[in-house]
């Protein structure tokens, strides 16, 4: 907008207006120079504020992490010197948890018992059905109940297996009972024809044999509360292992201790299978099933 009225035709200026235009001219070229001067002022301004967009950090924030890694500095030596007492620390709480697993009881036969674990950790729990306690018995039960629950199924598993073995043999093979020949009286029916001189020492060993078995495992009454096994028992245990079958390791006997209560707890239900059998038909086991 400023250079048009420079763009005049000096030819078609009248002298006398030459010295007016030349005073315009040089008001022009004043104007002219100041603006180019702001100009070259903004650019700069605008050059210099670019700049500092990619300046470095002030050095007042140097002075911060310096501080701060003085701080840490300082502060790195007292955690080594705290390490100890942390380690220390870890032992007291590994000494507690050990001396509270110790406190349920000693360790029989590699069992140690673990209140974290079903049934305190007794062997039993096989698959598929694993841990199987559908009505709850050991729900909440402390040590010695379960220690007494065991040593009922245990105990009643090993009657049961010889009561299968009974079934069969009273019924099929010759006994002395009945003179060595084969008696079809069934099983459920023969007590009532033993005499009692053959049942007299035949109970007198059930006898002998429990009461070996009650000062083995059980407090004795007055010295302790009723129905409590000894802390030292482990269940079924009754130091009777004339073969030398018990094996040595945790491992072994807990995979024996396993069959056996798998065994027991079969022969328990085929022997309730075989008193309901012949209380039904009327004839033996192996009768029953053809032979």
């Amino acid at each position: 907008y400023l250079l048009p009225p420079l763009l005049i035709n000096l030819h078609t200026i009248h002298p006398s207006t030459l010295p007016l235009l030349c005073s315009q001219s040089s008001s022009h070229r004043n104007y002219h120079s100041k603006i180019y001067s702001i100009m070259k002022l903004a650019i700069l301004s605008v050059t210099i504020s670019a700049a500092c967009a990619f300046a470095p950090s002030t050095p007042a924030f140097t002075g911060s992490a310096l501080r701060m890694s003085e701080q840490e500095t300082e502060t790195a030596p007292t955690a080594v010197v705290n390490a100890p007492a942390a380690a220390a620390n870890g032992e007291a709480v590994a000494a507690v948890a050990v001396e509270e697993v110790a406190a349920l009881g000693p360790t029989l036969n590699g069992w140690t018992p673990d209140a974290a674990l079903p049934c305190y950790g007794l062997p039993g729990a096989i698959a598929p059905l694993g841990f199987f306690d559908p009505l709850g018995f050991s729900k909440d039960a402390e040590l010695g109940a379960v220690k007494r629950l065991r040593e009922a199924e245990i105990m009643h598993g090993r009657v049961a297996m010889m009561a299968t073995l009974g079934y069969i043999i009273g019924e099929s093979t010759p006994t002395i009972t009945y003179g060595m020949d084969i008696h079809h009286t069934i099983a459920n029916n023969q007590i009532p024809e033993i005499p009692g001189t053959v049942l007299f020492p035949f109970f007198l060993a059930i006898n002998i044999s429990e009461a070996i078995r009650a000062s083995t495992g059980w407090v004795e009454p007055g010295l302790g509360p009723l129905f409590t096994l000894r802390e030292t028992y482990y269940p079924g245990d009754i130091r009777f292992d004339p073969l030398g079958l018990k094996p040595k390791g945790a491992v072994e006997f807990d995979n024996m201790q396993t069959k056996e209560l798998n065994n027991g707890r079969l022969a328990m239900i085929a022997a309730a299978g075989f008193c309901a059998q012949e209380q039904i038909n009327g004839q033996g086991i192996l009768e029953n099933l053809g032979f």
